[in-house]
């Protein structure tokens, strides 16, 4: 590992020390601050020439902050003469924006790939893109890795597995991760038929499957304000469901999501280390953090050594 630094933004260290420590490094030296007018300051101190520079950046909220602490550290990385610069975003923030939903409107998840591309990225690694196809907006490889596996061995070993669970998809688009957990613990599956009406605006309507009786387990990508996530909580304990859990990889939680959470008949909410949990959400006795830095590790160390990463989906 001679040839192979690592750095991390301000975003989340504690994930950049976790996976550095996997790897088997230290984490790079360089010091990320803002001059007097906000504008950010980087400042690699140590040589890269030569190095293939992993840099560990989530660009969760405040989003357009890390964005740009990423780009400037690519850039600096870039004159700094490193022969590869791969950037692991464990949480693409502006996913979301992946289509045109109305005229005259953008589609920002491909802007910021442009935007990490053009600054001098050769690789991008993620965790759990809210849809697949952004893999093809970038034009550099993409390693698209996926927690599920992570979650589900974890349920598996702390919970158990077998027909009393069921995996509950919050809506017709997470069908395909829902499946994927739900083959994992050896359950069946269930979906929710989930209408939108707007940004952060949703309302389940039916649920297509059987619950009654059973642990219900709602899979999703991310938890945002958790409005669809409390409403299909109770939309499972209406049709007869035990208890009910969830686990998503990316704890976003803005907004009302901790009240919403604390209040909800929800009996706890899995997520990973993508994204630093807040003190509320820390201390809402609610959450688990299972982390995903042995994944990121065993995926740097493989694209370091040019090594196959398809067998870390499994």
């Amino acid at each position: 590992m001679n040839s192979l630094k690592i750095f991390s933004g301000n975003s989340n260290p504690a994930l950049a020390r976790k996976i550095a420590e996997g790897v088997g490094v230290e984490l790079g030296y360089c010091q990320l601050g803002t001059f007097a007018d906000g504008e950010i300051q980087v400042e690699i101190h140590e040589s890269v020439r030569g190095q293939d520079v992993f840099i560990i950046q989530s660009t969760c909220p405040p989003s357009n902050q890390n964005y740009m602490e990423l780009f400037i550290l690519i850039d600096a990385l870039k004159r700094a003469s490193a022969r590869s610069i791969n950037a692991v975003i464990p949480y693409f923030g502006y996913a979301r924006q992946d289509r045109k939903v109305a005229p005259r409107a953008p589609i920002s998840a491909k802007l910021m790939a442009d935007l990490v591309t053009t600054a001098g990225a050769t690789r991008v690694v993620c965790l759990d893109l809210h849809a697949a196809q952004i893999q093809g907006f970038f034009d550099v490889p993409v390693d698209h890795l996926f927690a599920i596996p992570t979650l589900a061995r974890s349920w598996r070993e702390k919970v158990g597995y077998g027909a009393d669970f069921v995996a509950v998809s919050p809506d017709a688009g997470g069908v395909e991760r829902t499946r994927a957990f739900a083959k994992r613990i050896e359950a069946p599956l269930a979906i929710i038929d989930k209408r939108r009406s707007g940004p952060n605006e949703a309302k389940a309507y039916h649920l297509i499957g059987d619950v009654q009786g059973k642990t219900a387990i709602i899979v999703d990508d991310m938890i945002d304000t958790a409005g669809t996530l409390t409403q299909a909580v109770d939309s499972l304990y209406k049709n007869g469901a035990k208890r009910v859990f969830a686990v998503a990889t990316h704890p976003i939680l803005s907004g009302p999501a901790i009240s919403r959470l604390i209040e909800s008949k929800i009996e706890k909410v899995w997520v990973t280390d993508t994204i630093p949990l807040s003190a509320a959400a820390s201390n809402s006795g609610k959450i688990e953090v299972v982390s995903v830095a042995s994944l990121l590790a065993e995926a740097i160390k493989r694209i370091h050594g040019n090594d196959s990463v398809s067998s870390l989906f499994d």
